[in-house]
């Protein structure tokens, strides 16, 4: 039976109702209060016994156990304010707000967009959109509103024709380059250009990363929108809640672009989900191709409440008009004159057939309105026998038209027409590989089974971490004029600690409490990496550590295994590449929880640095607890600085690969040398005090020798955490394969601005389908498909 409302909306409110889960924090985090207060209770206890048991021998003592205490409170205290942080939901004024900032952003992105796709110039092709005569197709007409027709080069007359609809629910059918994707974006402008403040935000979104089996649509919907849209994840401007309460109260209308885009399998499921899991009154516009929705239709039934419209065919006389306008200076509309009169006397020729499609006409347009190559070639009969043959030659003739012309306009810059086609094609084919449409930056590396396999990828940033720490760990046995034997070894060794740690982190980012305890899925990675030291630990006491030393040595080295997970997430290609910047907006809500932050990784510092330096205790923890508390504040701030530098950029900062990447690799280098730091100094610190005098000169000695000794593993882990290390690594691999420019980043945004490619928040697809089936054909991407991996829950666990 159909929902006509999800569980997380409570009808007739348009408000998000308490589901049982949510409900279930507050009895949560009561529990975790509860188990606060007892440990604290018992640990403050149990000190106070021993210290009376061994006698009040110096009263500093008494502060250090009331410190220990006190520290154990402030760790505990955070982790209870992390979930109770949670609950707080968006108010009504930060939901308008979010909703004008969403609006703001969507304009621009697609304004310019449509720029570089020259809808506007000269103008939109007069497509006539109607109500499909297909039969059952549609849902029954006192649900769907009148009739609808509408034309693509009428603004007023598509957001009049989508606000006419009972329910404002559009399904948009046509074969493959009838226009559907430009219909979607002309709609989402025409909707934004006459929208009020208030009034829904239309949303373009690609269905090609929805899968129902995993998520329903509404988690969909609000994960998407956030990642092509991070300025809504700013909580303390916008709250915690806002795109659920936009999708709640009806404030947003997702476009989904794409249904046909998806396997055959999963069209029918992703119908059900929608509607399932949407109200059925909730705005909505959905494009796939006529066959593929009918087979989808007869599996999954009709989408509840859209009406259904589909293209007429363009007329020879429209197309012909817009070739013209287009073609520059005026006096070369001649050369049009030779297919014009090829068409008014055979109306049904090949030509005729291909021109009919709006692909077509844009691609005509591209190569003879825009070009110098003479258009009356496509009345050659002979030539082009059929209409497939037109299409297949203005698919092939795009790329060198757009890149000689580039060439000719710049001569300057070097572009090369047949090395551009040989990379476009190893791109198309590399998408088909994978069965998307998208070209994700941050997915590349699953281009190469060794970066795409959990086990397979230790080994590689393994041979990483050899290339950073062997050459350093080199240097000071170098200058001092000798390199001992075991030294490389060492090295090799404490690199190795990075296989164990990155082949099991995936399987804990997959479970489903990594996402709840952030902190217990960094230390079971840290364990891994404890473990994996302890050959190393065995060669620096000379092969035979006392079963003290041995427990010590491995597990210090976890808990500064444990501080960079803790911080840079897990070592796993993330689901979304980082976003975010440095700012001071809002500061005087984040301080206390960077506060925080601070004292409780001061306090755990503390009290493991007291007990790893004075095991047996000849020195009093008063003694060792303030150096301890000191550094520890180090180590605070370090992370807090990271929580700070991972804030969501403002509203105003638009969304685009070249922003997507440039973010995270400036989070990925701030995040790696606070890692680093996190890394070294525990291990730095204590063995100041055990071997040195203990003094602050030494600490920093012993810091910059260990950045040479295996420091840098701090390093590789938190840049394994990162999607720019990993498609650095794809990159420069592909590129030595001879399978993708160096430069892979420019050559995109350079096909981007020809018009091969588009772009969609912060991925880049080829303009058309056909285009990029087109260039794949006859191209094999090398190497075996990768296996799939669990994805990583979109969640601070693992970021």
């Amino acid at each position: 039976m159909l929902r006509p409302y999800p569980r997380w909306i409570r009808p007739g409110t348009g408000r998000v109702a308490v589901t049982p889960a949510r409900a279930g924090r507050s009895s949560g985090v009561r529990w975790r209060w509860t188990t606060t207060w007892a440990l604290c209770a018992t640990v403050a206890c149990g000190l106070v016994t021993v210290w009376a048991l061994r006698g009040p021998e110096r009263a500093s003592d008494v502060a250090s156990i009331l410190g220990g205490a006190v520290g154990l409170f402030g760790v505990l205290a955070v982790w209870v304010w992390r979930v109770e942080g949670r609950r707080g939901r968006s108010s009504g004024t930060q939901v308008d707000e979010a909703g004008e900032a969403l609006a703001r952003t969507v304009r621009r992105q697609w304004e310019d967009e449509a720029v570089l796709r020259q809808l506007y110039d000269p103008a939109p092709l007069p497509v006539v959109w109607a109500d499909s005569s297909l039969p059952d197709v549609g849902d029954h007409r006192p649900l769907t509103g009148g009739p609808v027709v509408c034309r693509a080069d009428d603004p007023d007359g598509l957001a009049a024709a989508f606000g006419g609809l009972a329910r404002r629910r559009l399904v948009v059918l046509g074969p493959a380059g009838s226009g559907k994707t430009t219909f979607a974006v002309l709609l989402v402008l025409a909707l934004l250009r006459t929208r009020a403040p208030g009034d829904p935000v239309p949303v373009l979104c690609s269905l090609t990363s929805f899968d129902p089996a995993r998520e329903g649509a509404p988690e969909w919907l609000r994960r998407r929108i956030t990642a092509d849209h991070p300025a809504l994840a700013d909580a303390d401007t916008y709250g915690t809640g806002a795109v659920d309460d936009l999708l709640a109260g009806r404030r947003l209308i997702p476009v989904l672009d794409g249904l046909d885009e998806l396997p055959a399998p999963g069209r029918a499921a992703v119908l059900a989900a929608l509607n399932d899991t949407l109200p059925a009154d909730a705005p909505l516009v959905l494009t796939c191709r006529t066959a593929d929705y009918r087979r989808a239709v007869a599996e999954g039934g009709v989408l509840t409440g859209a009406a259904v419209v589909e293209p007429a065919p363009v007329r020879a006389d429209d197309a012909l008009a817009l070739l013209r306008l287009a073609t520059r200076p005026p006096s070369r509309q001649c050369r049009w004159d030779i297919l014009a009169a090829h068409l008014a006397e055979r109306p049904g020729s090949p030509v005729a057939e291909a021109l009919a499609s709006p692909l077509m006409v844009a691609l005509a347009r591209a190569i003879y309105a825009d070009g110098d190559a003479d258009p009356g070639e496509l009345a050659d009969t002979r030539r082009f026998p059929a209409a497939e043959a037109v299409e297949h030659h203005l698919l092939d003739a795009l790329v060198p038209a757009l890149y000689g012309r580039a060439r000719r306009q710049d001569p300057s810059r070097r572009r090369d027409a047949d090395l551009a086609r040989h990379h476009l094609g190893r791109i198309a084919a590399g998408l088909r590989e994978q069965d998307t449409r998208d070209f994700a930056w941050w997915q590349l590396y699953r281009w190469l089974p060794s970066l795409a396999r959990p086990g397979r990828r230790a080994v590689v940033w393994w041979l990483v971490t050899c290339a950073f720490v062997v050459p350093a760990a080199a240097v000071p046995p170098v200058a001092r004029g000798g390199l001992p034997w075991w030294y490389v070894p060492l090295a090799v060794l404490k690199a190795a600690v990075v296989v164990p740690m990155i082949a099991l982190a995936p399987r804990v980012a997959a479970s489903g409490w990594a996402g709840r305890r952030p902190g217990t899925a960094a230390a079971v990675v840290a364990v891994a990496g404890g473990v994996g030291v302890v050959p190393a630990v065995g060669l620096v006491y000379g092969g035979s550590p006392t079963p003290a030393q041995f427990l010590a040595g491995a597990a210090f080295y976890g808990f500064s295994l444990w501080l960079v997970v803790l911080g840079a997430g897990l070592p796993v290609p993330p689901r979304m590449p980082s976003r975010g910047r440095p700012t001071l907006r809002h500061w005087r809500r984040r301080l206390p929880r960077a506060l925080a932050v601070v004292a409780g990784v001061t306090a755990v510092h503390a009290l493991v640095f007291a007990g790893y330096v004075n095991p047996g205790g000849r020195k009093s923890w008063s003694e060792l607890l303030l150096p301890g508390a000191l550094l520890g504040t180090v180590l605070g701030v370090a992370l807090a600085t990271l929580a700070w530098v991972r804030h969501p950029a403002t509203a105003d900062d638009p969304v685009s690969v070249a922003s997507s990447v440039r973010a995270d690799r400036v989070l990925s280098l701030i995040t790696a040398a606070a890692c680093t730091v996190a890394f070294l100094l525990p291990d730095s610190s204590a063995r100041a005090w055990i071997w040195f005098s203990g003094t602050w000169g030494d600490v920093l000695l012993l810091t910059v020798l260990g950045l040479l000794d295996g420091g840098l593993v701090g390093l590789v882990l938190s840049l394994a955490a990162h999607a720019w290390s990993h498609y650095t690594l794809a990159r420069l691999v592909l590129a030595a394969r001879g399978e993708l420019p160096w430069r892979l980043r420019a050559f995109l945004a350079d096909a981007h601005r020809l018009g091969v490619l588009r772009q969609v928040g912060a991925v880049y697809q080829f303009r058309h389908a056909r285009l990029q089936d087109r260039l794949a054909d006859g191209v094999r991407f090398p190497g075996p498909r990768p296996r799939p991996e669990p994805d990583r829950p979109g969640s601070r666990t693992t970021r």
